[in-house]
C-alpha cells in the first residue's frame, strides 16, 4: 500500500500500531520541513487526528484493564443489578 493510499484510510480503519507508526511518519515529515505549506498543515491536522484517536483508544484500554483489575480483586464487590429495568419483555 503506497504512502498516500494509507493517509488516505479512515483512521478508524487502522489499527492502534499502524495509527502510532502513521502519526511518526507525520512527525518525521513535519520536521523535516520539505513540504509546502499546504501540505504541512494537511499533515498537521492528519496528526492531531490520529493523536485523538490513539488516546482514546488508550485510554479505554487502560479503562478496560481497571474494570478486570478491580474484579480480580477478592473483595471485590458485585454490582446491585436489581434497579436495572427489566429485559423480561425480550424474551417473550
Amino acid at each position: 500500500m503506497s504512502e498516500e493510499t494509507k493517509a488516505d484510510r479512515p483512521i478508524d480503519e487502522l489499527s492502534f500500531k499502524e495509527a502510532s507508526i502513521e502519526l511518526e511518519q507525520v512527525v518525521r515529515s513535519l520536521e523535516a520541513g520539505d513540504l509546502e505549506l499546504e501540505e504541512s498543515l494537511d499533515r498537521y491536522q492528519r496528526g492531531v487526528e490520529l493523536l485523538k484517536s490513539l488516546r482514546e483508544r488508550l485510554a479505554n484500554a487502560e479503562q478496560k484493564v481497571q474494570v478486570l483489575l478491580d474484579a480480580s480483586k477478592p473483595d471485590a464487590e458485585v454490582p446491585d443489578t436489581t434497579a436495572a429495568p427489566t429485559t423480561r419483555f425480550l424474551e417473550d
